[in-house]
């Protein structure tokens, strides 16, 4: 399984209005289209995952990511910040890509962390992070994604 396989155009905001992490988790959280009680158990999960420490890789990017009972399939959604958020990343640095990962507690194709694994690895080749932060479009964005991929 490839991440845009889990990934719809509709679930990727390239022009996040947040100023905060808080704000960051808010906006990605509304791209995954759930119900409003169902997403503030989402939201509320993820704040307190980053309360327990920071998914901010560095090098501008940040993979929040959680486990929650009112997911039934793994779900990704994409935030893009052209000036940055303060996300308490591990090199102090402001965040520009966001990419949210949340999926049931339990799963039989077991595909939540190598999901994680992998953005996180082609996340560290700058050449992606370069053509992610420029993609004009969710589609664009989309696109680019399955190229890097193969």
């Amino acid at each position: 399984m490839k991440v845009v396989d889990f990934l719809a155009e509709e679930s990727i905001n390239l022009d996040l209005q947040a100023t905060t992490k808080d704000e960051v988790l808010g906006e990605l959280v509304e791209r995954l289209e759930l119900d409003e009680k169902n997403a503030a158990v989402v939201l509320r999960m993820l704040k307190k995952r980053e309360h327990m420490g920071s998914t901010g890789m560095g090098r501008g990017v940040a993979i929040p990511h959680g486990r929650s009972l009112v997911i039934s399939r793994l779900m990704v959604a994409v935030g893009r910040s052209t000036g940055g958020i303060e996300f308490n990343a591990m090199d102090g640095k402001p965040v520009h890509l966001f990419f949210l990962i949340v999926a049931p507690p339990q799963e039989i194709s077991n595909i939540y962390l190598p999901t994680l694994g992998r953005i996180a690895q082609f996340l560290k080749d700058p050449e992606n992070r370069e053509a992610l932060q420029t993609a004009e479009s969710a589609s664009a964005f989309r696109e680019l994604m399955a190229r890097i991929e193969g």
